[in-house]
């Protein structure tokens, strides 16, 4: 069973900015796809924020391209990042990393992101 674990998330203003990351702290992860964040803000659905492929290609919904962008470590396949800039009040949510290991979708357990007026 593999086990994602998320950081970063915070409080911050306006402006600001923000990197979250994720990373498989066990279980085995021989085979690392699609790679993914979602957040859900209060009283609205999950959103698809960015994926990104093993080959590199990435993914952004349009309310976060050229604010966000989502990497993947070099040395360690399974950890993913998303680099949040000029942050909006829109963009308060809980935000929880995907990862497709070994054909199974594992979910973390969410991090929070407040963006302050």
């Amino acid at each position: 069973q593999v086990q994602l674990v998320e950081s970063g998330g915070g409080v911050v203003q306006v402006g600001g900015s923000l990197r979250l990351s994720c990373a498989a702290a066990s279980g085995s992860t021989s085979s690392i796809n699609r790679l993914a964040w979602y957040r859900q803000a209060p009283g609205k659905q999950l959103e698809l924020v960015a994926s990104i492929i093993p080959g590199g290609d990435t993914d952004l919904a349009d309310s976060v391209k050229g604010r966000f962008t989502i990497s993947r470590d070099k040395a360690n396949k399974s950890t993913v990042y998303l680099q949040m800039k000029n942050l909006t009040p829109e963009d308060t949510a809980v935000y929880y990393c995907q990862q497709n290991i070994n054909g199974v979708l594992y979910w973390g357990q969410g991090t929070q992101v407040t963006v302050s007026i």
